[in-house]
């Protein structure tokens, strides 16, 4: 074993009052000279997400004590994105990562652990955890939760991206108060991150693909004895990790990253990996533009056809192989390295070596793929000269090139009450400003517009923008991360009622259809507005914050 980063805090006389302190917590001698193993546990009361996690983290305890280590549970925060979502409370979610980031920093380096077992579920959660593995680079593994089940509504399967798009079928009168009610009740039948393709499930795979996470750990459902069983082989392979003195920077390599996104693009995933992605390797000395998530997409297949945009649901991906029966299927098709380190000590290629295909209609051979592009593209143009993302798997057809009038609204707030208002008219282009990070401040998510639009069937007549984000549950021409945001001075604030813009998906364009001089006349004329944060910790945010397109994450202060 190497010399232990929990020796500076238990060895030698000088440390006669830290073992004291350590006795007072019930440990003894012989535990006390174990390595130290931080179990960062995410759990709170109010996230379905984290119901389950208690017991896992039990059962990772479980694993590192058997192997020999000392488990040492601590608590992070959580927020459930769809609680917060539609008001106030989504300004928080997306700093809430730099938080999560910051705590287990502080637990780890003021306690001396000597490696980690991360216990996590849903949005911001797990990246938040994944950039702390990286600037802390000590032996680390994720563990995330667990998908949650679909519900079933009236025969047919679902999840909670039903219901939000009830909202919109409520308001068409397509669905009657009774309906709804019953609907709520049957979309989230169990503990899990929801059932979906969303940006906590994506998450969960991307990390898994990462090498960051064990084999399964994307979609092995939460209420699944196996889970458990993953619970407690993560307890013992950290202990491998921290023998073999395997580190975060050696699992997260370029090549790694780059298969994470190819299995992003073959599962259709949400937008907000690419804030998180780039998040992520900027903690590991890395690099990843949006050009380059674009590329990627441009040459991966999209292999899965997940729900919001598709039929299946996480534990059919599960049971189809996961995550290693998608990869090794982009390992033979040439679009994943096998060369990476990962979480179990071993490469990508030994992993994948008994992982196989068992229901090709949930993974597609790379033959006869859902599409021939990745889930995701980056758009560019006039409006967005950083560039903007849309979930193109999960676009109908006829909306993958639309022109029409802007209907510009400043924050979500106005944009959801002219759609519930049935203001919003087929052809239109909703555009909604001041949401990015910054202007927010905070970058909301923003399923209910998007939910509305479709369950009104405007999915298929409306396009939507904005320098705010989208939740990974959300489908349509729905256009976010604009960059530069406009409470950064970026020309989406210049966009006014009726002018037209033009969207091009697969020539990845979008242009604000007005001649440059009335541009530049309009920009000589306007300061962006920054609307008070109501808030000390938003305001601090929005000073350090970076572009959306830079992934939000903080400015270098050194």
């Amino acid at each position: 074993m190497n010399t232990l980063n929990s020796d500076r805090v238990k060895k030698g006389m000088e440390r006669a009052p830290h073992r004291s302190l350590m006795y007072a917590d019930g440990f003894s001698d012989w535990e006390i000279e174990r390595p130290w193993i931080g179990v960062v546990n995410a759990a709170n009361a109010i996230v379905p997400g984290h119901n389950n996690l208690g017991a896992l983290v039990q059962a990772v305890k479980s694993g590192v004590y058997a192997a020999g280590g000392l488990p040492i549970e601590f608590p992070t925060i959580g927020v459930c994105d769809g609680i917060a979502m539609n008001h106030r409370g989504m300004k928080y979610s997306l700093p809430s990562r730099e938080l999560v980031k910051d705590t287990i920093e502080v637990m780890t380096e003021a306690h001396g652990f000597d490696a980690l077992v991360m216990v996590t579920n849903c949005d911001k959660i797990t990246p938040g955890m994944a950039m702390s593995a990286l600037a802390l680079n000590i032996p680390a593994i994720i563990l995330s939760g667990g998908p949650m089940l679909p519900g079933v509504y009236r025969g047919r399967r679902a999840d909670l991206n039903g219901i939000f798009e009830g909202v919109g079928k409520r308001i068409a009168g397509e669905m009657s108060d009774e309906d709804m009610a019953e609907l709520e009740m049957s979309v989230c039948p169990t503990c899990g991150s929801c059932a979906g393709m969303f940006t906590a499930n994506t998450m969960n795979c991307v990390i898994e693909a990462l090498g960051l996470a064990l084999p399964g750990n994307g979609t092995i459902p939460a209420v699944y004895s196996h889970r458990v069983r993953l619970a407690k082989d993560a307890g013992l392979a950290i202990m491998n990790l921290l023998e073999k003195n395997i580190k975060p920077r050696d699992i997260v390599t370029m090549e790694a990253i780059d298969n994470a996104l190819a299995v992003d693009m073959a599962l259709g995933g949400s937008t907000n990996t690419c804030l998180h992605i780039p998040a992520i390797a900027r903690h590991a000395g890395l690099e990843v533009p949006l050009s380059h998530i674009d590329e990627i997409s441009h040459r991966t297949p999209h292999l899965c056809s997940m729900s919001p945009g598709g039929r299946h649901f996480i534990v059919d991906l599960h049971h189809a192989g996961g995550i290693p029966a998608l990869m090794s299927q982009l390992l033979d098709g040439g679009l994943v390295s096998g060369g990476p380190l990962t979480a179990t000590g071993r490469t990508v290629a030994e992993n994948l070596e008994r992982a196989h295909v068992a229901d090709p209609e949930v993974i597609r051979p790379m033959s006869d793929p859902v599409h021939p592009e990745g889930g995701l593209a980056i758009l560019y143009g006039n409006i967005a000269p950083m560039g903007c993302v849309v979930k193109q798997g999960a676009v109908l057809p006829e909306m993958m090139r639309h022109e029409g009038p802007a209907r510009v609204f400043d924050g979500e707030e106005a944009a959801f009450k002219a759609i519930s208002g049935r203001g919003i008219k087929p052809g239109d282009v909703v555009v909604i400003v001041n949401e990015g990070p910054k202007g927010g401040p905070g970058m909301r998510e923003m399923l209910m517009p998007t939910a509305a639009l479709a369950g009104l069937g405007m999915d298929s007549s409306v396009a939507l923008i904005t320098d705010g984000r989208f939740s990974g549950a959300s489908r349509g021409a729905s256009i976010g991360h604009v960059s530069p945001e406009a409470a950064s001075g970026g020309p989406i604030g210049l966009v006014r009622e009726g002018d037209a813009i033009r969207i091009d998906i697969p020539g990845r364009k979008i242009e604000l259809c007005v001649p440059d001089g009335e541009l530049a006349r309009r920009a000589s004329e306007r300061k962006p507005p920054l609307k008070p944060a109501g808030s000390p910790f938003l305001e601090r945010y929005r000073e350090f914050v970076t572009s959306g397109a830079d992934g939000a994450v903080f400015k270098e202060t050194r």
